[in-house]
C-alpha cells in the first residue's frame, strides 16, 4: 500500500480473507479501525463493514491463494484515508514453514503520542524492518525501544513466562492492539495460560519458556531463536493453545 510521509492520512488494517465472502475476525478488525481513527482524527465513513463486505464479490485475486490449513487464504488491506476514501487491496500471503522461526532484533520506530500504537499511514519504518530482517537471513523482525520489545514488523509476539503467564507487549509502550491475539485470547486462557499485557524486556524473553509471533497473514508461529540466541523450549503448550485457538476461528 502507499506510504505517505503523514500517519494521519489514513487509518488501515490488514485481514485474512477467503477469496470470497468471508474475512478472519472482521467484527474486531473494523472495530480497531474505527479506535484508530478516531485517536489519528480520521472520520470514518458511515457503514464501512457493509461497504467492505458488499464489495468482496467484486475483488479479483491478486494470485494464487495460500493452501496452508493453518493461514487464510489471502489479505485484504482495508484503509480508510483522512479525506474519507475507502480502499481494498488484496494481497497474496506467504506459505511459512512449519519449524521455528528466526528473528533478527532492530530498533522499533519512534513515532510520537497518539500515533504511536495504531494502524497509521506511514508504516514505511515497518515494512524497512521487514526487509532489514530478510537481509539478515532472518524470517522476521522483532522491534525494540530501550531494550522494551514493542512489536514485531509484521507480527504480535507472546511469550510464555516462567511463571506461567504469556505475556505480550503492552498497547501503553507503543504495542499495536493485536487483532489475532484479542481473537486467541479466550482458548488459551481456557487451556490454563493467563494473558497479560506487560513491558517484556530482553531478560523475559531470554528466560522465557517459549515464544510464539501471531498475525492476521502468518497464523501462529513458533519463534526458536533471536538474534541465533535460542528461545525456551518451541512448540510448546503456549503454541499448542494458540494454535488451537487460531485453527477454532479460521475454520
Amino acid at each position: 500500500m502507499p506510504s505517505p510521509a503523514d500517519p494521519n492520512s489514513a487509518v488501515w488494517s490488514a485481514m485474512g480473507w477467503d477469496g470470497e465472502k468471508t474475512l478472519v475476525s472482521a467484527e474486531m478488525h473494523f472495530a480497531r479501525i474505527h479506535r484508530h481513527a478516531e485517536i489519528l482524527g480520521i472520520d470514518v465513513p458511515e457503514g464501512l463493514a457493509d461497504t467492505v463486505m458488499s464489495g468482496l464479490g467484486e475483488l479479483e485475486h491478486p494470485g494464487e491463494p495460500n493452501e496452508s490449513p493453518d493461514q487464510a487464504n489471502f489479505l485484504l488491506i482495508v484503509e480508510v484515508s483522512s479525506e474519507g476514501e475507502i480502499r481494498l487491496e488484496p494481497r497474496t500471503i506467504q506459505k511459512w514453514s512449519d519449524g521455528p522461526l528466526s528473528a533478527v532484533s532492530l530498533l522499533a520506530p519512534n513515532w510520537e503520542k497518539p500515533v504511536r500504537g495504531t494502524k497509521h499511514g506511514d508504516w514505511e519504518p515497518h515494512r524497512a524492518a521487514r526487509k532489514a530482517a530478510v537481509e539478515n537471513g532472518a524470517d522476521l523482525g522483532l522491534l525494540f525501544e530501550n531494550e522494551v520489545l514493542i512489536d514485531g514488523d509484521r507480527c504480535a509476539p507472546l511469550l510464555l513466562d516462567n511463571d506461567g503467564v504469556a505475556y505480550h507487549p503492552s498497547h501503553d509502550d507503543g504495542a499495536l492492539d493485536s487483532v489475532t491475539i484479542q481473537t486467541i485470547k479466550e482458548g488459551i486462557e481456557d487451556a490454563g495460560i493467563p494473558v497479560r499485557p506487560a513491558k517484556i524486556t530482553l531478560s523475559m524473553i531470554l528466560r522465557a519458556s517459549e515464544m510464539v509471533v501471531c498475525g492476521s497473514g502468518m497464523g501462529i508461529r513458533s519463534l526458536g531463536t533471536i538474534d541465533g540466541r535460542e528461545i525456551g523450549t518451541p512448540n510448546g503448550p503456549l503454541f499448542s493453545a494458540a494454535k488451537k485457538s487460531w485453527m477454532e476461528e479460521i475454520c
